[in-house]
């Protein structure tokens, strides 16, 4: 590794050593994996849109799956106020 790449790497270690301290996580009770995302796209994004036969515009996926968000994370009704000043 030369100098640079040690200095790239460093300077990521100094920027988010705030977002590293995986065992205060664990003992707060935090999940610290990926496989609680993982689940979670699949639940909302999965179970909607990947579904046999079916095919998305980006645009129309992107519809579908914003409020299906917001209906999972019950902010369905905030999410339309914010429609209304757009």
């Amino acid at each position: 590794m030369d100098e640079e790449e040690a200095n790239k790497r460093l300077y990521y270690f100094e920027n988010n050593a705030k977002r590293m301290q995986y065992k205060t996580f664990r003992e707060t009770g935090y999940f610290i994996g990926s496989g609680v995302v993982e689940a979670g796209c699949k639940t909302v994004v999965g179970q909607r849109a990947k579904q046999s036969g079916m095919f998305w515009s980006v645009q129309g996926a992107q519809c579908v799956l914003s409020l299906r968000c917001c209906i999972a994370g019950d902010t369905f009704d905030k999410y339309w106020e914010q429609q209304k000043v757009a």
